[in-house]
């Protein structure tokens, strides 16, 4: 992957707002596990977010959902709606708990209703993947239809992701804001790499070590007192 990304203004505002929180998809109400962990003392400070999340992103499900955010772009881009849909059904059966299948449906759901209002052009495609439409799924339209260069889009979601999770890291442990972006500064050469590495990721090699993430995400349906949704 060359590390020289050109965007004109227009793409990077674009992108920007594309991977922005306050993208009103409801990002924030999700932990993945998160709160769970800190409620059992797995992850009870700085050291131990990072590590979570350092794994996460070298073997974690996050990987698989940003290869199909790929895919979703490159169909989306030639319009082979049969295709994108067929990999949001892949997705969906890649999710091995119902609420983190649920939160995805979710998320993906709200920025199909936000791009349909924004773009009304882009319907027929929104129309063609349904209701359960996965957020990867979702960004990769988004993308898609706004021509955003791949690499920046893929950095942007991977970014996206691990904000999101951190904020959560400092409401639950609970960490310093300070701690926080430190943390984000921190990630920078590892989400740079595990893009790389997943743009170059063929079909037969999507795959990931997620039980960790499952568990957690099991156990979260049961836990006594809940900020987060799942």
């Amino acid at each position: 992957m060359d590390n020289t990304i050109m965007l004109t203004d227009s793409h990077l505002l674009t992108i920007l707002q594309l991977a922005s929180p306050a993208l009103p998809v409801g990002a924030y109400s999700y932990s993945e596990g998160l709160e769970t962990l800190t409620e059992n003392g797995a992850i009870a400070n700085q050291a131990n977010l990072k590590h979570w999340l350092e794994a996460e992103l070298r073997y974690g499900a996050i990987r698989l959902e940003a290869a199909v955010m790929i895919r979703a772009e490159q169909t989306a881009k030639i319009g082979d709606l049969k295709a994108l849909c067929r990999w949001n059904l892949w997705l969906s059966a890649a999710r091995e708990t119902e609420e983190l299948r649920a939160s995805s449906w979710q998320m993906g759901r709200s920025l199909i209703q936000l791009l349909g209002k924004l773009e009304p052009q882009v319907m027929p495609i929104v129309n063609a993947v349904g209701n359960r439409c996965n957020y990867a799924i979702a960004f990769g339209i988004a993308v898609a239809h706004w021509q955003i260069n791949i690499q920046a889009a893929l950095l942007a979601y991977l970014h996206s992701w691990a904000s999101n999770l951190i904020t959560a890291g400092v409401k639950l442990i609970p960490l310093g804001q300070t701690a926080g972006q430190q943390l984000l500064l921190d990630l920078q050469p590892l989400i740079s790499l595990a893009a790389k590495e997943i743009l170059t990721l063929e079909d037969d090699q999507l795959s990931c070590c997620s039980w960790g993430l499952s568990l957690a995400s099991m156990q979260h349906e049961t836990q006594y007192t809940r900020l987060f949704r799942s």
